[in-house]
């Protein structure tokens, strides 16, 4: 099997979806926005994307920033995790 590197991506990167995935809750989405505005501001709110699992358990809220660098990112995902609210960012 032949090991391919995945792509560069080029910073800043401008529409950069990141999908949060975590149990419904009220408070669920103005948690994720929090978080976005702390490390991501000026995304296009009107771009968000809210879906509902089946049973309602879930809720996976997609939002597309300008991505600034790896940094960023991984600060995005860390502080996500590190919450206890989020079972998956992608």
């Amino acid at each position: 099997m032949t090991h391919q590197e995945p792509p560069k991506i080029e910073f800043p990167c401008e529409n950069y979806p990141i999908k949060v995935l975590g149990e419904t809750a009220h408070d669920y989405h103005s948690f994720v926005m929090e978080v976005f505005e702390t490390h991501a501001p000026g995304f296009d709110t009107s771009t968000i994307r809210i879906n509902q699992s089946s049973g309602g358990r879930f809720t996976a809220i997609t939002v597309f920033i300008t991505a600034t660098g790896v940094e960023q990112l991984e600060t995005l995902h860390k502080t996500f995790m590190a919450s206890g609210r989020v079972k998956m960012v992608i």
